[in-house]
């Protein structure tokens, strides 16, 4: 699946028509896919909440067809959980008061647009969470109800139990102690079901379970049945909620014999045979947990992730039997060091970790401080030479709002490893806390530096997404696209680095270096008889750019390139938005020969109005569309419709995003002309697709 952010579907209610495409721009800009729909009437918002899903409402607040109250009174009487914003002229705190206890989500001053997107950010994350734990209490219902079938159908004895009393047996307990029907055993306490000799170790064992409410304790007990027999069993106990309260979960089997074998079993899966700590797996599972358990109770924990410093050159001096002796020495140092309730594990060849909770960040990092001085002032003995280690070690915060496991353990490594990287002349050796707020996001200059240091070291690539003729001519296109090596060694786009407003020369200078290198490209592949056509990205920036045009023509006369190999495509909202720029930039475009495409078409209010001034070849449809056509009839005729009126203005038109062979009939029909996704093929270094199999 090509991965993608989510089109934002957003209901506009302001009787300026610029303003709200004004809107829809902000929001592109802001990084947001947007479609949107301005209402014009009370008739229509309430056809458009019946029959479409939004995400989010933006209402000015002036006097118009369908009133502001009326629109939000609206919402609520539908029952719609639809965030909705007021934007006013005049910050009035009486009026923004009015609008919350009305059920709005927030009021926002017109012109401060930087505010208005962190808002709507804000609300549209919000709604995924309500929308994900919809999802998830659904999911709930349906796991409970499986469990509920499992139990019933189960051959363990079952029975949940709330202050000593039984509230629920499943079949088999029922037929283990001998009763009929769980109404008559719902009137019986638990101990009156066992033996005089085990009611005092039953007692034991839930108080024992009450101290350790995270551990399953078992018990071997006296069973009573209902008619006086007495039955030897193992007694297990466990945390548990039914019909939503705590309980305790009682689990009664016949005693086995191999019962402390399957116990020395599960130990010795949870260990690490070399040092006899708990092994990753193990670890990642109580991790995992931990976090569950913060969550919940709002306790803090934390976590350590203890990396050997120059293990490579250690391997190499002491060879890995050498080592395996310093690991097991190191894993006795540090269960001396930790506490016996701290959960200690070796994660890897050279990486350890440490879990604890409830304990404070504070107390973790003076810990691991100790950890550190202890194991650089020990000397390790490998035959009969001394060896010196140190450590470095990462701190992580176990909060009610820490990730997954995975991604906290990574806070720990990195953190691990950039005291590495900055003690670099130390070798590491002293703690480092993981500090959220540095890696929230790059500041601007930080992200600015980050892609020159990229284009000056030759961390930049292309990639290239084959585009489909549908209509089978036999015609060879490709987009080409531009990914870069972050600081992870992970590609992404460049674009994304840049911030919102600029600045200016840098979107410029990687526009310039993605088109020269794809002129190379495409020059050195047409020599080999291809008669190929690329399709390039235009940011605004270049749109302004009045150098750009003499650039190209050089460039594409020193390659001995005609202009019609090359396709420049320019986002619908900068054609909005700058329509005087792209107008002339087409124009002296098509002086050269090329050709101009508008993508993410379809998503302003009146589309086709930039058509009326820009002189395009090609219109990409937006992607979003594509997502509608294999569930909403409504937008299959969409599509038909705006295709045929691309025809009859004589444009070409491309679909994007096409994911499966599903689709293909329906874009046939609607007589789209080009069609380009991940079903055909996603994005690769190389100009390699094989068009005859079209």
């Amino acid at each position: 699946m090509q991965k993608k952010a989510s089109t934002v579907h957003m209901l506009i209610l302001d009787p300026s028509l610029n303003d709200a495409e004004n809107l829809i721009s902000l929001l592109r800009n802001s990084g947001r896919a947007t479609r949107a729909h301005r209402i014009t009437s009370e008739e229509d918002l309430e056809e458009a909440l019946k029959n479409g899903n939004w995400d989010i409402m933006l209402a000015r607040d002036t006097d118009q067809e369908c009133p502001v109250d009326a629109a939000l009174a609206m919402l609520r009487r539908l029952g719609k959980d639809i965030p909705f914003i007021l934007l006013t002229d005049d910050y009035d705190a009486a009026r923004a008061t009015a609008v919350l206890k009305a059920g709005g989500q927030d009021t926002v001053p017109y012109s401060e647009q930087a505010l208005l997107v962190l808002v709507v950010n804000r609300e549209l994350t919000d709604l995924d969470e309500r929308r994900r734990r919809r999802l998830l209490e659904s999911h709930l219902r349906e796991a409970e109800q499986r469990c509920q079938r499992l139990l019933e159908s189960s051959k363990d004895a079952i029975a949940y139990v709330i202050e000593g009393m039984h509230v629920y047996a499943n079949e088999s307990y029922l037929e283990f102690l001998g009763y009929d029907d769980i109404d008559e055993l719902m009137c019986i306490p638990v101990l009156d079901t066992l033996g005089s000799q085990s009611q005092d170790d039953y007692r034991q064992l839930i108080k024992g379970f009450a101290d350790q409410s995270s551990e399953r304790m078992s018990q071997k007990v006296t069973a009573r049945r209902s008619d006086g027999r007495e039955l030897t069993a193992n007694m297990q106990a466990s945390p548990a909620t039914f019909d939503g309260e705590r309980c305790t979960q009682i689990v009664l089997r016949p005693e086995l014999n191999g019962e402390e074998l399957e116990e020395k079993l599960r130990q010795i899966s949870n260990q690490d045979l070399l040092t006899g700590l708990y092994n990753r797996s193990f670890f990642m599972a109580s991790l995992a947990e931990a976090i569950t358990q913060a969550g919940a109770s709002s306790e803090s924990g934390s976590l350590a992730y203890i990396s050997l410093d120059n293990f490579a050159p250690l391997k190499r001096d002491v060879g890995i039997t050498g080592v395996d002796f310093l690991l097991r020495d190191l894993a006795t140092l540090l269960r001396e060091q930790v506490g016996a309730d701290m959960t200690l594990a070796r994660l890897s060849d050279d990486s350890f970790a440490l879990l604890y909770l409830p304990y404070s960040e504070k107390d973790m990092v003076s810990l691991a401080q100790e950890i550190c001085i202890a194991i650089e002032s020990s000397l390790f003995d490998v035959d009969g030479h001394s060896v010196q280690l140190t450590v470095s070690i990462g701190v992580a915060a176990i909060t009610e709002n820490s990730p997954k496991a995975e991604e906290l353990m990574a806070r720990a490594h990195r953190a691990s490893a950039e005291l590495k990287k900055q003690n670099e002349q130390t070798h590491g050796n002293g703690v480092r806390v993981h500090n959220a707020a540095e890696h929230l996001m790059l500041n601007d200059n930080a992200a600015i530096d980050c892609i020159h240091s990229a284009l000056d070291n030759d961390q930049f690539r292309l990639l290239f997404q084959p585009v489909i003729n549908l209509r089978g001519e036999n015609e060879e296109h490709y987009e080409v696209y531009v990914r870069m090596l972050d600081d992870k060694g992970e590609e992404v786009s460049p674009y994304d680095f840049l911030p919102p407003l600029g600045p200016t020369d840098t979107a410029v200078k990687i526009d310039r270096w993605v088109f020269l290198q794809a002129i190379k490209k495409l020059a050195a592949h047409r020599v080999k008889g291809q008669n190929t056509r690329l399709f390039l990205n235009v940011t605004a920036e270049t749109l302004h750019d009045k150098t750009f045009t003499p650039w190209l023509s050089v460039a594409l006369k020193a390659a001995r390139l005609p202009g019609d190999t090359l396709i420049f495509q320019l986002r619908e909202c900068d054609a909005n938005n700058f329509t005087k720029q792209a107008k002339d930039f087409a124009k002296t475009l098509h002086q050269l020969h090329c050709k101009v495409s508008i993508t993410q078409f379809g998503c302003t209010l009146n589309p086709f109005h930039a058509l009326n001034h820009i002189d395009t070849d090609y219109i990409k449809i937006d992607g979003s569309f594509t997502e509608e056509l294999q569930n909403d009839h409504d937008a299959r005729e969409r599509l038909k419709e705006m295709v045929q009126s691309l025809q009859s203005v004589g444009k070409l038109s491309i679909v994007p995003l096409v994911e499966n062979a599903g689709i293909l009939a329906t874009l046939w029909q609607a007589g789209v002309n080009y069609i380009q996704g991940y079903y055909l093929q996603p994005p690769t270094p190389e100009m390699t697709y094989d068009f005859s199999d079209n």
